[in-house]
């Protein structure tokens, strides 16, 4: 595989390489969907190959090819979804089922984001440690799958009681 690759100029005079892969080459790789909400309002739907909260950016390729160097920081949160469409009828269970394997060692948590979205999720730590983590619906047919949540932009987060 021929990898297509950009020089940028370094902080140090001398040349980086970065690479950026093809469109072909994007299909091929483990992508995952995502629709990355700002903390401004807009958003970008895409596909994603690099996110990691313990880097500034991760690399978005929009549903028109363009690529998008999205800054977590700038973020509300980074939704990992089934589809890019989703479907706007759905109405999120806010409860979890007591019988629901995914609960086995996570915590139940409410998260409130400044928007005034709402979302209760299971995480694996409570409290979340990190200006970033990772929470999964509590709602099985939810189109998202997880969420990458940047905490500057939480109102309030709660842990939950579990139902029995």
């Amino acid at each position: 595989m021929r990898l297509r690759t950009h020089a940028l100029p370094c902080q140090l005079g001398d040349l980086c390489r970065i690479w950026a892969p093809s469109d072909r080459q994007m299909s091929s790789l483990m992508t995952n969907k995502v629709v990355a909400r700002f903390s401004n309002g807009t958003l970008v739907k895409g596909a994603t190959f690099n996110v990691d909260p313990s880097r500034d950016t991760c690399h978005v390729r929009a549903v028109d090819g363009v690529m998008h160097a999205v800054r977590l920081a700038e973020l509300k949160a980074l939704f990992f979804v089934k589809s890019l469409d989703g479907n706007p009828a759905h109405d999120e269970a806010m409860t979890v089922a007591p019988a629901d394997p995914r609960t086995r060692g996570a915590h139940l948590v409410e998260v409130r984001f400044k928007d005034g979205e709402r979302l209760v999720a299971l995480a694996n730590r409570y409290p979340p440690t990190g200006m970033f983590f990772f929470l999964v619906p509590v709602d099985p047919a939810s189109n998202n799958i997880r969420v990458l949540v940047n905490r500057t932009q939480l109102a309030s987060i709660e842990k939950l009681t579990p139902p029995l």
